[in-house]
């Protein structure tokens, strides 16, 4: 039986396509391990990223080393898949010739008769052409999870339609595509009957969901019918937009419990100058509005959002306001960056990289140090609460969990005393938070 070792770099919706590929393969008859510390298969499949240039740079990396291990022996074949490969398929292949077989964001299925005959067939008669997620091999759903067994990721759509200055996203994945409801709630359904109970929705754009093949927006309606699922314990929701909000989403997110009060939103900026030229299509006073709204809509809500420092033009009047937004609007989740021009995109090509990077670094150190007191206190004010909370993992002296507020890889986590109590991974247990950090917090069992 062949051993496939998979590598799989950048974000979850990447993560989703690996387990797929490695539940397609495992039904064919070989063997997959996931970013195994010591690969021993003869293939190496490399799931890449191409987002901006530290992943790409990680992504080339990677595939460097591997290529070495083939030169030393310790690997036969070496494929690469993703994003990168998807933007740079002729670029990469004059460069690392020693990669035995390049495929794209959506072509890698094809992986399956290059590496070797698979006996089954594959159904994608009901899947579009670009639309990655439907594995089904004789009528059973094919995912070979990477996450612990209680939690999965759902990718619900591909592509993006916004045209943001700086994102090279629609030049990878295209313009954004559904999935369809079913078979979205059929994964779901089988995947709860594989003891999964906490799922995380993810999308480049979220609330964008359903445009394309229903006509109007139908993410509230996929939330709900998600929620109705016998077994289905917390859903968390990533990657929304903050202009034509579908608010019928926030009173789901308000009425079934199983919903978490939780909401991934990237904003990036504040300043109308800003926003204008990242060509968001939002204003500093919409985006108030925004936050304020759904605040009210869903009382407890958790908000997560990311910010960017250093974009073309941005002054020291634009990076005050984005502060000063910051301490305002008190975000429970926050991450930053700082800009990175991307080739092709409509920043690199109309303006000019203008912000020095150590001034990017400097801005990007303050506002992280503005977020960084700003968490503590929110974490503070938890002490005395309790709060259901999922265990992960044991590691060194604590269990660590996490609360509906929560999302696992980015977000703090709830610490618990491992000599104190004896709990079972992926089981959920009321915790009173009894102390806190910057991010984490400790906690006992009631």
């Amino acid at each position: 039986m062949m051993t496939i070792d998979f590598i799989s770099l950048g974000c979850s919706k990447n993560l989703v396509d690996s387990e797929m590929l490695m539940g397609l393969f495992e039904a064919a008859g070989y063997r997959v391990t996931h970013d195994s510390p010591d690969p021993q298969g003869e293939v190496v499949v490399i799931n890449t990223c191409g987002f901006i240039a530290d992943a790409k740079e990680e992504s080339i990396n990677t595939i460097l080393e591997q290529v070495q291990r083939k030169a030393e022996g310790s690997v036969k074949r070496i494929y690469v898949m993703g994003c990168l490969s998807e933007r740079y398929l002729a670029d990469l292949e004059a460069e690392i010739p020693e990669v035995d077989g390049w495929f794209g964001k959506f072509n890698y299925k094809e992986l399956l008769s290059v590496i070797g005959h698979s006996p089954l067939t594959i159904d994608h008669s009901e899947v579009a052409a670009k639309n990655v997620q439907c594995s089904m091999v004789n009528g059973k759903w094919q995912r070979h999870l990477t996450t612990p067994s209680h939690y999965a990721y759902i990718k619900i759509s591909e592509g993006c339609d916004r045209t943001c200055a700086y994102c090279a996203i629609p030049l990878i994945t295209g313009r954004h595509q559904s999935r369809p409801m079913e078979e979205i709630l059929e994964e779901v359904r089988q995947l709860v009957k594989r003891g999964v109970v906490e799922f995380q929705l993810i999308a480049q754009e979220l609330t964008y969901y359903g445009t394309d093949i229903y006509g109007r927006q139908r993410i509230a309606e996929l939330v709900e019918q998600m929620a109705d699922i016998q077994g289905v314990r917390w859903i968390r929701l990533h990657y929304a937009y903050p202009t034509h909000f579908p608010w019928e989403l926030a009173r789901v997110m308000r009425e079934k419990k199983n919903v978490c009060r939780y909401l991934d939103v990237a904003l990036q900026h504040i300043s109308d100058n800003v926003l204008a030229r990242m060509r968001r299509n939002v204003s500093k006073q919409e985006t108030i509005e925004f936050i304020e709204r759904l605040r009210r809509e869903v009382p407890g809500l958790h908000l997560r959002t990311t910010l960017m420092v250093g974009f073309p033009g941005e002054t020291e009047a634009d990076f005050q306001e984005l502060i000063e937004f910051t301490k305002w609007a008190r975000f429970e989740r926050m991450g930053a960056f700082a800009y990175s021009e991307e080739e092709g995109t409509w920043s690199a090509l109309h303006y000019q990289d203008d912000v020095p990077e150590d001034v990017k670094q400097r801005r990007l150190d303050k506002l992280m140090r503005v977020q960084q007191n700003i968490s503590a206190e929110l974490e503070a004010q938890k002490i005395g609460t309790v709060l259901p909370v999922v265990v992960d993992r044991l590691e060194g002296p604590y269990y660590v969990g996490r609360s509906e507020f929560c999302s696992p890889e980015v977000d703090p986590e709830v610490l618990i005393a491992a000599d104190k109590a004896e709990m079972t991974i992926g089981e959920m247990y009321d915790v009173k938070i009894t102390g806190s950090e910057e991010f984490d917090v400790y906690g006992e069992v009631v």
